[in-house]
């Protein structure tokens, strides 16, 4: 993708920027998507922001539009569900397909899945239960993260230390659906983004908090950031590495990001794969892509030119 002339934005014809929806992520969507619009517009592209709603695809085809850049965050809008309304309404789309947006939401599978593609994770289990939460936390050994599997930007995530915290931590993961417990590593937090087949400089991430939080995401001033991420290069290229083939194993394309977590002797953990990334000005992407030499402008348009079929680039 990176190698490639951006196209001429008359190419593109009338883009929709779908933002909101309806998942806990909302206010998130509508933060990245109204930048990513106006980066868009500024471009020259024929945009219009669209509040996503469940009629989405037929909302884009009575209104005549081309392509969709969609940058909704959360179930509903990251999980499949809109990716196969737009298959089904003939609309080109940004990211990841059904499959790759199915399986990148799922924190559980997706670990299983890299695991089984030789990329390292946390041992984590999935529970159902107060009392296997408990028992997992237990077997797993403390400090452990409970967290929901089916959401992002660190909604529902607790870090538990000890057995008396468990009970506010699942009841607070499980108001998002299934919940996960992951042993908690205690080294770095180092993000991959990737553009086509191509893995961004690495950024690490050290909030104020306890942990890289929502607030510390998308709220404070105060968070750390390091790009390139401060790490030997055999480190970052072996994290790399892993990022693309965590990617692939999930049937991810077109853009997103990869995060993991270092333990004590700097060993990377495969944590997420986030197919419709954060697009605001504390977000990761936009920063890598910055230490690589695009503007936040450049970058949408590159992401946005992965929609373009070989007979519109041709013509």
């Amino acid at each position: 993708m990176l190698d490639a002339e951006l196209p001429s934005v008359n190419r593109f014809g009338k883009v929709a920027v779908v933002m909101g929806g309806w998942s806990a992520e909302r206010d998130v969507s509508l933060m990245s998507g109204q930048q990513v619009f106006e980066a868009l517009v500024s471009a020259g592209v024929d945009a219009h922001a669209v509040d996503a709603g469940r009629d989405i695809a037929s909302v884009l085809t009575s209104g005549g539009f081309n392509r969709a850049f969609l940058i909704l965050h959360g179930r509903g809008g990251e999980d499949g569900h809109v990716q196969g309304a737009l298959e089904l309404a003939g609309v080109p789309y940004t990211g990841s397909g059904v499959l790759g947006s199915a399986l990148a939401m799922d924190k559980f599978r997706s670990k299983t899945i890299c695991r089984d593609n030789g990329v390292p994770t946390a041992t984590a289990q999935l529970v159902e239960t107060l009392d296997q939460a408990k028992q997992a936390a237990t077997d797993i050994g403390f400090p452990v993260v409970i967290k929901p599997t089916l959401e992002g930007s660190s909604i529902g995530v607790s870090m538990v230390n000890g057995s008396q915290s468990v009970a506010p931590a699942f009841a607070e993961a499980a108001k998002y659906g299934p919940v996960m417990v992951e042993k908690r590593l205690m080294g770095q937090e180092v993000t991959a983004g990737i553009l086509g087949d191509k893995a961004l400089p690495l950024v690490s991430m050290k909030a104020k908090g306890e942990f890289y939080d929502y607030d510390a995401k998308y709220i404070a001033e105060d968070t750390l950031y390091e790009c390139p991420a401060v790490l030997s290069d055999d480190l970052t290229q072996r994290i790399k590495a892993y990022a693309l083939k965590a990617f692939d194993a999930l049937s991810c394309s077109g853009w997103g990001r990869v995060d993991f977590m270092l333990d004590e002797n700097d060993e990377p953990y495969f944590v997420e794969c986030n197919t419709a990334p954060g697009m605001t000005s504390h977000s990761l992407v936009p920063i890598a892509a910055a230490d690589y030499g695009l503007s936040f402008e450049q970058l949408c348009m590159y992401i946005l030119a992965d929609t373009l079929s070989a007979e519109e680039l041709a013509a």
